[in-house]
């Protein structure tokens, strides 16, 4: 038996009513999107997915790498362990939007010990592809102590089993939903030596892009994950109480994901609406200074925090490289750009109008609990009139 999809609440109903408002929002500029910008968007937002699920492993690498790895850019020092992780996970994600496409796709145990070795393979000594061979132990690093025993190694294949069948079954639990679970079940069942918290997150994601509603880059609540990873660890902790149990209720479990999915909605939201504004505030200075249309870009990507070097530059372009330096040094001299290093290893930064532009639209309101704003809104339907009113 694994973890089953718990009662859900009149509370949970309304906040997934909230998700699919906000959801309908991104389908609208995320689809079809003819704004000249929207590849910067959907770049960053899969390399900060990317950064964010590896970086809850302990894998810390700046957006700026991510970037790189997700346009498959040569490092430019050597390749560390980080810059493997990031990769393998990237392939991984890829592959998950080629399956979510794939109308013949069937979920099954060979598919996770797949993409498990494209996670992995960087590091053979970690079994990728294959189930662990004993038993396994989550440690918490701060203090020492054992915080959770998966379950007997004699059982994983089994629950693995049950869980590619629960995934495939057809049932009425909204997508959401069995998204979360699937999340939860394989990271409680811990079937690799390594890397199960990745395969949970990257499960989740696939599961929630079958739907078809959005992309998977706009599905994937991993960027959340890592901004919150202590209040992961945590409600994985309240969740499991230390060994596999699968009788215990996933309720919390559930409704913290659907609090990430609102969360991490709004912020896509918010930066599709900071984008429009930092990139027609680009445009007007590159019409201002009589600067090259072509270069809007990648003012813009730099402006979000993007080294620029001459292959970035020329593959935005289409310009030589003698095309892209002269280009470069132009930007440089009108002061959007701060050259660094030398020759090939030379890299551009934004300068200090780039970056003023790009704090003048940033929005800075925290963003809202769901079940809060639920709750608000039943006390408020429930308060009496004034009278008069």
């Amino acid at each position: 038996m694994i973890y089953q999809p718990p009662p859900l609440t009149g509370a949970d109903d309304s906040v997934m009513d909230l998700i699919a408002r906000q959801r309908d929002r991104l389908r609208s500029f995320t689809q079809h999107n003819p704004k000249r910008w929207f590849g910067s968007l959907r770049r960053t937002t899969f390399a900060r997915a990317v950064q964010g699920s590896n970086s809850i492993e302990g894998y810390n690498a700046s957006i700026d790498d991510a970037v790189a790895v997700v346009d498959d850019e040569a490092p430019l020092d050597e390749r560390t362990e980080t810059w493997h992780a990031i990769k393998g996970y990237r392939d991984a994600l890829t592959y998950v939007m080629q399956a979510c496409q794939d109308e013949y796709f069937e979920f099954g145990k060979q598919f996770l010990k797949s993409m498990h070795f494209m996670m992995l393979s960087f590091d053979m000594s970690k079994r990728p592809g294959q189930w662990r061979q004993g038993p396994i132990f989550i440690v918490d690093t701060r203090s020492g102590e054992t915080v959770y025993e998966a379950p007997d190694v004699e059982l994983v294949d089994g629950l693995c089993q049950e869980l590619v069948e629960s995934l495939s079954a057809q049932n009425e639990v909204p997508p959401i939903v069995r998204a979360a679970m699937a999340h939860l079940n394989l990271t409680m069942i811990h079937p690799f030596k390594d890397g199960n918290g990745r395969m949970s997150r990257a499960l989740q994601t696939l599961v929630l892009s079958k739907d078809g509603l959005l992309h998977p880059v706009f599905s994937s609540i991993e960027e959340w994950l890592g901004r919150n990873t202590q209040e992961y660890y945590d409600i994985l902790g309240l969740t499991g109480q230390g060994t596999w149990n699968p009788r215990r209720d996933a309720g919390p479990w559930v409704r913290f994901c659907l609090k990430a999915h609102y969360q991490q909605a709004a912020t896509l939201i918010r930066r599709n609406e900071e984008y429009e504004k930092l990139f027609d505030g680009i445009l007007a200075i590159v019409q201002r200074d009589k600067l090259p249309d072509r270069a809007a870009v990648p003012l813009f990507d730099a402006a979000l925090g993007l080294r620029l070097t001459n292959q970035r530059y020329r593959r935005e372009t289409e310009l030589t490289e003698f095309g892209a330096s002269r280009d470069l040094k132009r930007l440089s001299e009108a002061g959007l750009l701060e050259p660094k290093g030398e020759k090939r290893g030379r890299t551009y930064l934004a300068a200090k109008p780039l970056t003023d532009l790009r704090l003048s639209v940033r929005v800075r309101v925290p963003l809202s609990d769901p079940y809060d704003l639920v709750a608000k809104r039943q006390q408020a339907r429930q308060e009496p009139l004034l009278p008069g009113l």
